[in-house]
C-alpha cells in the first residue's frame, strides 16, 4: 500500500474502521493460501478475511459458475422472481442444515442472517425478550449491537431488545472457568433457570449462541452444553438459534456444523462468511413453521441474487466434493499439536484452543493470567514480517485468530506454525 492511498483512505473513511498493521498492506492479488501485496509482497494467509475466504483465492470452479451465470446478462433480479442458483443452494442447504422441513432465507452478512433470526423468532414468540451470552459478538446493526456481548464491538447502549445475559465458555476466566466440564454444563444450566426466574418475564423468544465465538477469541463452552440448556428452553417453548457464522461448513473439522458437537438441533441457524468464498452470501434456516411465523411483507433486495448464489453453490459442492472437513480436522491438528507444545516454552502464552482450521493463541503477562494486548500485537506484527497474516480478537484484545482456508496443505501449516512460533519466541525474548 503506498502512503496516498492510506492518506485518501483516511481522508474519506471514519476512524472507527481498523486497518490492520502499523503499516497498512494493500492486498491485490491472491492464489490458494497466498495473497501478495501492493509491494510484491507475498503471504500465507491464516485470516482469510475474516474466515471468509473459505476455500482460498483464485478457486476455478467458483470463477467459472461466476462467470457463466454474468454471461447471461442477469446480475439481479431481487427475490420477487424466480432465481434457480438460489433454490439450488436454498434445497442444497436445507438438506445439510439438520433441521427438519428446513426453509432458506438468505442475506447479505452475518449481521443481516441474525437480525433476520430474531425477526423469526420475536414474530413466532410475539416476544422482544432475547437470551445472549457474554462475550458474543453477532454483527454491528441496531439488534445485533444489542445481543452483542463484547464491549468493544456494542457502539452503542440502545436497544430495541430486552437483553438477558447468560455466562460465556471461558475456560481462563469468569465463574465457571474453573470447574471440570460435567459441573460446568450443570452451572450454566442452573444459571439459565435463575436468569429466566429473575431477569424475564417468562415468555422470552429465543437464545442465541455461538457455539464457538468468534470475535471473543473462540472461545467455546464444554460439548454438550447447548442440549441442557435446550432441555430448559423447551420447558418453556424458548427457540434456540445456532449462530454459525464463523463455525459453519465443516470448519471445526469433527463437524459440519458448530452445533452438532452438543448433540442438539437448533431450531434456526444463521450462516455467513464462507459460503460466499468473498462473494456476499448469509441466511438463516429454520423449520417452516418457524420460519413462516413473520406476518408481514419482507424480502431482499439482494439477498440470494444469482451471482452470490452462483459462487455459494459452487463454493458449497467443492467444500463437499473435496471432504474439506476432513482436511480441517488433520490439518488443524497440526498447528494445534504444534502450538501447544511451543507454548510450554513461553510463558506469555495462557491458551492454545480451538477446533479444526479455528484456531486461537491468548497472550498474558508471564506467571498471571493478566491479559497482554500489546505482547499479543508484538506477535501479530512479526507474523506478519515473517510472511503469515493471522487476525486479533478476544475480549482484551490479547488474542491472536487464525482461520485459514479449509484447502490448506500440510506443508503450508508447518510453514505458518514454524512463522508463528519464531514470532512468539522473538516477542517472549
Amino acid at each position: 500500500m503506498t502512503d496516498d492511498l492510506l492518506a485518501r483512505h483516511q481522508a474519506v473513511l471514519p476512524k472507527w474502521m481498523p486497518l490492520y498493521y502499523a503499516e497498512p498492506i494493500e492486498i491485490v492479488s491472491g492464489s490458494g493460501s497466498r495473497v501478495t501485496d501492493a509491494n510484491g509482497r507475498t503471504y500465507l494467509d491464516f485470516f482469510g478475511g475474516v474466515l471468509t475466504t473459505m476455500i482460498g483465492y483464485d478457486v476455478p470452479e467458483v470463477r467459472e459458475a461466476v462467470e457463466r451465470q454474468l454471461r447471461t446478462g442477469v446480475a439481479h433480479t431481487s427475490t420477487l422472481y424466480l432465481i434457480r442458483q438460489q433454490v439450488e443452494l436454498a434445497e442444497k442447504i436445507a438438506r445439510l442444515s439438520g433441521i427438519e422441513d428446513a426453509r432458506v432465507f438468505f442475506t447479505n452478512s452475518g449481521t443481516e442472517a441474525n437480525e433476520a433470526a430474531l425477526l423469526v423468532a420475536t414474530n413466532l414468540r410475539r416476544s422482544n425478550q432475547i437470551l445472549a451470552v457474554r462475550n458474543s459478538y453477532h454483527g454491528r446493526s441496531y439488534a445485533a449491537m444489542g445481543i452483542t456481548g463484547h464491549r468493544s464491538w456494542s457502539a452503542s447502549s440502545l436497544n430495541p431488545l430486552q437483553v438477558a445475559w447468560l455466562h460465556s465458555g471461558d475456560r481462563l476466566r469468569g465463574l465457571l472457568a474453573k470447574l471440570d466440564e460435567a459441573d460446568h454444563i450443570e452451572a450454566a444450566v442452573e444459571d439459565l433457570r435463575e436468569v429466566l426466574a429473575t431477569q424475564t418475564a417468562g415468555d422470552v423468544a429465543c437464545l442465541i449462541a455461538e457455539p464457538i465465538q468468534g470475535v471473543g477469541g473462540f472461545v467455546h463452552a464444554p460439548d454438550g452444553l447447548f442440549a441442557a440448556l435446550k432441555k430448559v428452553l423447551d420447558e418453556y417453548g424458548i427457540l434456540l438459534i445456532s449462530d454459525e457464522v464463523q463455525t459453519g461448513w465443516g470448519r471445526t473439522g469433527e463437524h459440519f456444523w458448530g452445533y452438532q458437537a452438543h448433540g442438539v438441533t437448533p431450531d434456526l441457524l444463521t450462516f455467513a462468511k464462507g459460503i460466499g468464498n468473498g462473494f456476499a452470501l448469509a441466511g438463516v434456516v429454520g423449520r417452516a413453521e418457524v420460519m413462516n411465523a413473520v406476518q408481514a411483507i419482507s424480502f431482499s433486495t439482494f439477498g440470494g441474487n444469482p451471482i452470490s448464489t452462483a459462487a455459494g453453490n459452487a463454493v458449497l459442492d467443492y467444500v463437499l466434493d473435496h471432504n474439506l472437513q476432513e482436511n480441517a480436522q488433520r490439518v488443524g491438528a497440526i498447528l494445534l499439536e504444534g502450538l501447544r507444545a511451543a507454548a510450554a516454552d513461553h510463558p506469555i502464552v495462557a491458551d492454545v484452543r480451538g477446533k479444526g482450521l479455528m484456531l486461537a493463541i491468548e497472550f498474558v503477562r508471564p506467571g498471571t493470567l493478566e491479559p497482554d494486548a500489546a505482547v499479543a500485537g508484538r506477535v501479530f506484527e512479526l507474523a506478519r514480517e515473517g510472511g503469515l497474516l493471522v487476525g486479533k480478537g478476544g475480549l482484551y484484545g490479547n488474542v491472536l485468530r487464525m482461520g485459514p482456508p479449509l484447502t490448506l496443505s500440510a506443508d503450508e501449516a508447518r510453514e505458518g506454525l514454524a512463522i508463528l512460533v519464531d514470532a512468539i519466541g522473538r516477542a517472549g525474548a
